[in-house]
């Protein structure tokens, strides 16, 4: 399974609502995820499926995926997973899908938890997200070790096929 693992875009400092989990993506992090996402699409690297977590910001960030990459019109969908929040538990996740045969998924979620993920599944990534920033992966069926294909640089747009980026 390839999968494309993206941290939610900039957010706001402080939700009107005072609740960590309301805040919403900025101006110019909704346009960062958007160029992010054309990015993707330039390359042929569209996900299919986007699992989100519940936060707000993750959330905005998967439906601007979407509506960029047209998820909707090849009847792909955007589904709202705990296991994507911080604290959850992504790599049984994508442990789940791959042994299903899915083919393009991108998870949306925060730090740290997504570069345990990727540690978790490549056996070690030393770099922490940047916002925005993509990390593509062929996830293993067997609990092998996955193999990184890509980091996409949210600021350069630029695929780098090591994690050096």
């Amino acid at each position: 399974m390839k999968l494309y693992v993206l941290r939610h875009g900039p957010a706001e400092d402080h939700a009107e609502s005072g609740v960590d989990a309301d805040r919403a993506l900025t101006a110019s992090g909704r346009e960062r995820v958007r160029a992010v996402a054309r990015a993707l699409e330039q390359a042929d690297e569209t996900p299919v499926l986007v699992f989100t977590s519940p936060l707000a910001r993750a959330v905005q960030t998967a439906e601007i995926v979407a509506l960029v990459t047209k998820i909707g019109d090849r009847d792909g969908t955007v589904e709202v997973r705990r296991e994507l929040a911080p604290g959850g538990h992504a790599v049984g996740l994508a442990r789940h899908l791959a042994a299903e045969g899915r083919k393009r998924v991108m998870f949306v979620g925060h730090e740290p938890d997504l570069s345990g993920l990727v540690g978790s599944l490549l056996g070690a990534f030393g770099q922490p997200f940047d916002k925005a920033m993509v990390v593509s992966l062929q996830v293993a069926t067997d609990r092998g070790r996955s193999k990184l294909r890509f980091v996409l640089d949210p600021r350069t747009l630029a695929l780098h096929p090591d994690h050096r980026a």
